[in-house]
């Protein structure tokens, strides 16, 4: 009965718990998976490229969107304490692609196979989504020791050093050879470059909506005619698969999870920033006790639905922010499309042969979109930190964190004589900037920041 007397909020054609018929609820459904289907394959693409990976790939995207389906199911629906409750879709995070390849690098360097590396990765976020879990039921009083200074600083971080990986299969990915850097390369980078700005400032909503794949299809198009797609690899992908729990067994190395943990810590706040801007746009409470059930249900089925990822072998999941941009263009608020979205991506997630159509694109295709991608979690970081005041406290924080983080970005072998332990734990971006933000803001006091707004 709550339903038929619900008030319509303005702008919006069906509330959060209206059941649309079954129509609309498809149409609203297909438009949140166009606008992120890009975004779950696309992490599952770089780190199975930049690793090696090779024949596992199509498989692994093949679970990303199973885990997703069955993570938004979980988001949406709210079983017990778990969820949100909120129309809002998960996906594979980029957060944790930094923390990742590090990782699978790190098991390669000691001659690990593929399935190694898979395993170690799978290890390391099974036990990493505990941070979030535990941090879902204190997400009130993070605020301390995560502000807006350290998130942004991380995020913005992550985009940064993600830049080499997404430039790199812009000049043609690792491997290419002698054929590394060629102008085919790099005019097919551009192709898709313009084409997704070409189609982000159109005025037609679901086109800005569809631009990174409106870019790679026509990036894919233009390579098919240079003769630069291997059609073959789809003739190798089996067209069905069930998903296996722990396909490729279970590592774990201390020194490789800080990082990985660190991202889960980031993760838990992005995720409320990302479920309070949903609850804004589908006219919910943003405080009090509701909201706050929710924000912690959301936090805690982003930890759970992570957790879920590892085992059915994919990568860390997120609530997606660009889907909240599909509420507001389409009026739908009602969660209940979101067990569509979640039943479209299980059945996806049956079919590995999905996952080699993707694989066909050519990397500097992909290159082209990871580009955008990767520099636009560098601008949302930024933005984060343009939204409050940068005073003179803030600005030291900033400039010691970015110069130590990007630091070892730019010179890896800067700490080559140090422990492996002390490499592997700090020599990454995300783990070093992030801890000396966040020492940083708890060690000088906040009325330094009053004195100036200019550094000395």
């Amino acid at each position: 009965m709550t339903d038929a007397i619900e008030p319509k909020r303005p702008g919006l054609i069906y509330n959060l718990n209206d059941t649309p018929p079954p129509g609309p609820a498809f149409l609203a459904a297909f438009q949140h998976i166009l606008a992120s289907i890009v975004g779950i394959v696309t992490p599952t693409l770089v780190i199975g490229g930049v690793l090696g990976l090779g024949e596992h790939v199509p498989y692994l995207i093949a679970m990303s969107m199973f885990v997703s389906g069955v993570a938004t199911f979980i988001q949406c629906r709210r079983i017990g304490p778990v969820g949100s409750g909120l129309l809002s879709l998960q996906g594979t995070s980029f957060a944790f692609l930094g923390a990742v390849l590090a990782a699978g690098f790190g098991v390669k360097a000691q001659g690990g196979t593929p399935e190694d590396i898979l395993a170690m990765i799978f290890g390391l976020c099974l036990v990493g989504c505990l941070v979030e879990v535990i941090l879902s039921q204190f997400i009130d009083k993070m605020d301390r020791i995560i502000t807006p200074t350290v998130t942004g600083i991380v995020i913005t971080v992550i985009g940064l050093s993600l830049v080499k990986v997404g430039f790199t299969d812009f000049a043609g990915g690792v491997g290419a050879g002698e054929s590394f850097g060629a102008p085919v390369n790099l005019m097919l980078g551009l192709i898709v470059v313009a084409v997704i700005v070409f189609f982000t400032f159109q005025k037609n909503p679901m086109l800005r909506i569809s631009a990174i794949m409106l870019g790679l299809i026509a990036g894919l198009i233009v390579a098919a005619v240079l003769g630069k797609v291997n059609f073959s690899i789809l003739g190798t992908q089996p067209i069905f698969a069930l998903p296996m729990p722990f396909k490729y067994g279970f590592s774990f190395d201390i020194t490789l999870f800080i990082p990985i943990a660190f991202v889960y810590l980031i993760t838990a706040i992005e995720t409320t920033g990302d479920l309070t801007a949903n609850s804004v746009i589908s006219g919910e409470p943003v405080e009090g006790e509701v909201y706050m059930q929710r924000i912690k249900g959301g936090v805690l089925a982003d930890g759970i639905n992570s957790g879920l990822a590892a085992i059915f072998n994919t990568f860390p999941n997120t609530t997606f922010s660009q889907n909240n941009g599909v509420i507001q263009m389409t009026g739908v608020a009602s969660r209940h499309v979101g067990l569509y979205i979640a039943g479209i991506l299980v059945v996806l997630g049956f079919f590995p042969i999905i996952g080699g159509v993707f694989m066909l694109i050519p990397k500097a295709v992909l290159g082209g979109a990871t580009l955008v991608l990767f520099g636009s979690i560098a601008v949302a970081g930024i933005r984060i930190l343009a939204s409050q005041e940068i005073d003179h406290r803030k600005i030291y924080i900033m400039a010691i964190s970015f110069g130590l983080g990007l630091g070892v970005t730019l010179v890896p072998d800067a700490m080559k004589q140090m422990p492996d332990l002390i490499q592997k734990v700090f020599a990454t971006p995300i783990t070093l900037s992030g801890l000396s933000a966040i020492i940083l803001s708890l060690i000088i006091p906040e009325k330094a920041g009053a004195a100036t707004t200019e550094p000395a």
